[in-house]
């Protein structure tokens, strides 16, 4: 079942269920995959689903940590529970291993060695992945192996 399927069926769960976070949640994903198939005028492939619900997860653990530093466990928590909904429609996160045999692989397929070839590597590197591992983190570990 595609993600934008499962948002639906679990939009109309949350709404008999009377889980209100959860179904503001989903409202806010799905109107956000609607806008984004708006403005590019085509419906958006799984892919690009995937990057628009990455791209809210994203924001939310940016929120999480200004909260943190503003001390206001109340939203930090509120938070943390929309970036958990959010990511039950992701793919399954890639482990450290996982993760480090693709940077491997991209750093074989582009030929890089010195930390001027960060672009290219990310270029082939994150479409693969885009949806289950954190782009500032990939961006960190290609770092620290073309310096190393």
């Amino acid at each position: 079942m595609e993600i934008k399927e499962r948002l639906m069926e679990d939009m109309k769960k949350a709404a008999k269920e009377k889980d209100r976070l959860r179904l503001s949640i989903i409202r806010l994903a799905l109107a956000t995959l609607q806008n984004k198939e708006k403005e590019l005028l085509k419906k958006l492939s799984e892919g690009e689903v995937i990057q628009v619900i990455s791209g809210l997860v994203k924001k939310g653990r940016e929120s999480i940590e200004q909260f943190n530093t503003g001390e206001r466990d109340d939203l930090v928590a509120k938070e943390e529970r929309e970036v958990e909904v959010l990511q039950s429609f992701l793919p399954q996160q890639l482990t450290s291993e996982e993760l480090e045999v693709e940077i491997s692989k991209a750093l074989e397929e582009t030929g890089a060695s010195t930390p001027k070839d960060l672009g290219k590597v990310m270029k082939v590197l994150m479409p693969r992945i885009t949806g289950r591992a954190e782009g500032r983190v990939v961006n960190e570990l290609v770092q620290k192996r073309l310096s190393g």
